[in-house]
């Protein structure tokens, strides 16, 4: 296994991180305590430390699972959990949300149910639109400041905001903002225009949910299936399996063969070669020993062209006019290739 810095944090994390959402019961496509121990065994057994949860997830029976698994060599494990969303039913709109009342009573009690004195890394979980930016990152600064917390991050932010909290850790010396946490795969490539810019010249480390697409870059439904049994993605699908993704993942599987490497680690490597940290679940331990195959899996620059190809998408405006000849030749009074532009976007030029 091999390691990367979390951001500029120093934190040395691994290059893929264990997701838990399946962990304990309650749906279809969740697990008990025992399978999910199969998975963590695997995942530790290669060399992994770095562990994602939430506090929601399985109504919060990951963190406690997630907990026990790690009871025996805590500090071996950077631990990852996040607030904002709350199972409904409580009939309380402050359970939820990402206020600073939020964060203290969510973040008490994932520490209780982790059973851990602090977290390594406590996520934002998505942004609600009504909080202040410098409201959420004063109440995680201050958790850290109180010993609860050792670094922060943002799932599911707008740029703006993050570029905005960053703001605030270079003027007002709160807390830097270390990771953030995107949905990104072959099909899901919007974080190009924004956050992945963002995150390379602020140095914040990214990591990556649903880097399968919810199993449609395994195979699952583009390949002969090879068993039955519940799918994670007939419920929990965000991408459409649609004419488009479909195309991709055939494209996807037809390059896997080739390289004589399952689609689910090519899928996995590509987003790997970004700099990104994928976030992976498994149900079987065969199946996390499949996916950190790919962290050995190195793509040369012929397949990584032919896959940003076959995945290619709309990135909009202005980053569509931007690419035009005319801007390109205007902006540089007509001397672009007698510049030499290292930090040019897909023009770094020896």
């Amino acid at each position: 296994m091999q390691y990367s810095l979390l951001g500029r944090s120093g934190l040395r994390v691994s290059r893929l991180s264990l997701g838990t959402m399946t962990f304990g019961p309650g749906a279809d496509w969740s697990r008990s305590e025992a399978e999910s121990r199969a998975v963590f065994d695997a995942y530790v057994e290669a060399g992994g430390n770095f562990i994602d949860t939430a506090n929601m997830y399985t109504g919060g029976e990951s963190e406690r699972i997630v907990g026990r698994l790690v009871a025996d060599d805590r500090e071996r494990f950077v631990l990852c959990t996040k607030y904002t969303n709350a199972v409904p039913g409580r009939n309380d709109p402050n359970a939820a949300g990402m206020h600073r009342k939020s964060l203290t009573q969510s973040l008490d009690a994932s520490l209780k149910r982790l059973g851990v004195d602090y977290i390594d890394l406590y996520m934002v979980h998505w942004w609600d639109f009504t909080t202040p930016v410098e409201e959420v990152h004063r109440a995680l600064d201050d958790a850290i400041s109180a010993g609860k917390i050792l670094h922060v991050g943002l799932s599911d932010v707008p740029a703006w905001v993050v570029s905005r909290a960053q703001t605030f850790h270079e003027l007002r010396g709160l807390c830097p903002i270390s990771c953030m946490q995107l949905e990104y795969s072959l099909v899901q490539r919007s974080i190009e225009r924004e956050h992945l810019p963002l995150a390379e010249t602020c140095d914040i480390g990214v990591t990556a949910w649903s880097p399968l697409a919810g199993g449609i870059l395994s195979g699952k439904y583009t390949r002969p299936r090879k068993e039955d049994g519940p799918r994670r993605a007939d419920s929990m699908q965000l991408q459409a399996l649609d004419d488009r993704n479909r195309a991709i993942a055939t494209a996807l599987d037809q390059v896997a063969d080739r390289l004589g490497v399952s689609s689910s680690q090519l899928a996995l490597a590509w987003v790997m070669s970004r700099g990104v940290i994928p976030i992976v679940g498994a149900t079987r331990p065969e199946q996390m020993q499949e996916n950190l195959a790919a962290c050995d899996l190195t793509l040369d620059a012929a397949t990584l062209a032919e896959l940003d190809a076959i995945s290619d998408f709309d990135r909009g405006h202005p980053y569509n006019m931007l690419d035009w000849e005319m801007p390109i030749s205007l902006g540089y009074g007509g001397m672009f290739e007698q510049i030499d532009i290292p930090r040019f976007p897909g023009r770094r030029r020896g």
